[in-house]
């Protein structure tokens, strides 16, 4: 039995996802086009791999039984085709702390698939930072928050949606100022937030300066304070309390990418690094 390598790669990346989307973005393919992929890989085994119902995707116990024999067969591949010995290029690419959360080991899984022979260098930082590095010709590639006007030669990914966000149990004593965990200046997240406060007549304190978008994850899951998060990698149990406190909405922010690579094999991973972020946003 012959099975299309292709195929069972599109059905490993739904059952990691959980998509027909998100795995579509992925490879850049249409949704239908993996369906049909799938399609034929289970007609190829006589066997039902996936249960589809209209919120969910979730492996069958056929599919549950193939996935691991689908995952050894992509290693399989990669490593005959990578037999030959070829040079090993290598990208340093940063990104946004405010842009990655839970699924970057699913994102390196990712970009190591898109292309095995590639070394990548990942630098997390914030986005002034990172694109500062960019500017300074120290990075092949950087996925950031829009912030400003200075560049316009960079690909909106998608638009990031943020909220107020606290412990489900964060106790807020009316008339005392909002406890806030904040990244240290000049974080432009942070001045836009604080700005939104001041413009509303809000009273705040920070009460938390993180180094990382995981401390202040962690300060606000600990009930400690509020925090403008993305509400795309919030930790689970996190809500949204802007309405509930009488916060100034937060608005959106595009994650641009930036590309400076010259090669099509580089080219192509920073592009799976941009597909496989925007799938997240579309869960």
């Amino acid at each position: 039995m012959a099975l299309d390598i292709d195929a069972v790669q599109a059905f490993v990346l739904v059952a990691d996802l959980k998509s027909f989307t998100r795995a579509a973005e992925i490879i850049d393919t249409t949704q239908s086009a993996v369906s049909l992929k799938i399609k034929r890989l289970e007609d190829a085994l006589g066997r039902r791999l996936l249960e589809r119902t209209p919120r969910k995707v979730r492996l069958s116990a056929e599919g549950s039984t193939f996935l691991a024999a689908a995952r050894n067969l992509l290693v399989a591949y990669q490593g005959a085709i990578g037999s030959f010995e070829q040079p090993q290029q290598r990208l340093v690419v940063g990104i946004s702390h405010h842009i990655i959360g839970a699924e970057l080991p699913l994102l390196l899984k990712h970009l190591k698939a898109a292309q095995p022979n590639l070394q990548i260098e990942l630098h997390i930082g914030t986005s002034r930072d990172i694109r500062d590095a960019f500017d300074r010709g120290l990075l092949g590639g950087a996925l950031v928050l829009g912030y400003d006007n200075r560049r316009q030669d960079g690909e909106v990914v998608f638009k990031e949606q943020f909220a107020w966000m606290a412990a489900d149990d964060y106790d807020h004593r009316p008339g005392e100022p909002l406890r806030l965990a904040t990244q240290p200046a000049p974080c432009s997240m942070r001045a836009m937030a604080t700005s939104l406060l001041d413009e509303a007549g809000i009273a705040w304190n920070e009460v938390f300066v993180g180094g990382g978008m995981s401390t202040i994850a962690a300060a606000v899951s600990a009930g400690l304070a509020v925090a403008a998060l993305a509400r795309r990698v919030a930790p689970a149990g996190l809500v949204d309390v802007g309405a509930k406190l009488g916060l100034p909405p937060l608005p959106s922010r595009e994650v641009i990418l930036y590309s400076s690579a010259s090669t099509p094999q580089v080219r192509g991973v920073l592009q799976t690094l941009a597909s496989a972020v925007r799938s997240t946003a579309n869960a």
